[in-house]
């Protein structure tokens, strides 16, 4: 017994911490052979706790304008802190760090431009970003925006970065997002999205890669009724200050205005608390 004993413990399946091995039985006599015994571990099962949330997972009945119905906040996401999932490498030191580029091909091929869009390729800019997440760990972001705002738009960020201003997600606008049903959750901070203004046929600034929607769903849109993403309600409390949101006069404000860009949060109709423009649109 102490020889199965000593090759368990080689072969690694005695586990540790487990309750010594009693004291050997009697050897048994030749004319009593002795008993075999087989043991199988039970299997090992690995748990892991569910998000909290999954973004994009239920869609919305659309209302007869094309928008989303409206519906009040999910518990969870009334004070929303979701992680942030990686898709590039986070800043390695915990700085920031930015870069700017030409578009790279297979970025341009998954984001909204096309040819009828009204901005060249080569007047677009590829950025890429640090940024905290709600996690309270940094994180790097990816945006598309104008050349003629580029530098600029990486300075702003920086000031947000020392800030520790929180964003839960920085990536390109993919054209599936464009067609695809409401969800009412999204909070992506994006920049160039071909598309025109809401509700209108004219392109938006976003088309030019000229304006930024920061944490949408912390900063919804309202106009009439409508309120987007459909599911911020809980939001329009201004009062209840929470993690990611942009309020007048604050460091986020601050930033845009000193290089010129202004707040669609200080409209009248609409309030666009999430958008940022460089041309006031």
């Amino acid at each position: 017994m102490r020889g199965i004993v000593a090759l368990l413990l080689a072969l690694g399946l005695v586990a540790c911490g487990a309750p010594p091995e009693p004291p050997p039985p009697p050897v048994p006599s030749p004319t009593a052979p002795a008993a075999t015994t087989t043991t199988t571990a039970p299997p090992t099962t690995t748990t892991s706790a569910a998000p909290p949330w999954t973004v994009g997972a239920t869609t919305l009945p659309r209302r007869p304008d094309g928008f989303g119905e409206i519906r009040p906040t999910p518990a969870v996401l009334r004070d929303r802190r979701l992680p942030t999932r990686d898709f590039l490498p986070p800043p390695a030191d915990g700085r920031y760090a930015s870069t700017v580029s030409a578009v790279p091909a297979d970025v341009l091929a998954r984001s909204t431009w096309q040819p009828a869009c009204p901005v060249a390729v080569s007047a677009l800019r590829y950025l890429t970003m640090s940024f905290w997440g709600f996690d309270g760990k940094p994180h790097t972001g990816e945006m598309l925006v104008g050349a003629s705002v580029a530098e600029d738009v990486t300075r702003v960020f920086g000031q947000l970065f020392a800030a520790r201003f929180p964003i839960e997600e920085m990536r390109v606008t993919s054209p599936a997002e464009l067609d695809a049903p409401p969800t009412g959750d999204g909070n992506n901070t994006s920049a160039f999205v071909c598309r025109p203004v809401r509700g209108q046929t004219n392109w938006s600034a976003h088309a030019y890669g000229l304006a930024i929607d920061l944490n949408p769903f912390c900063n919804p849109y309202t106009k009439g009724d409508v309120v987007l993403p459909e599911l911020a309600s809980a939001y329009l409390d201004r009062s209840w200050v929470r993690p990611g949101m942009v309020e007048a006069g604050d460091a986020t404000v601050r930033a845009f205005a000193a290089v010129g860009w202004d707040w669609g949060g200080a409209w009248r109709e609409p309030v666009d608390r999430m958008h940022f423009t460089a041309t006031g649109g």
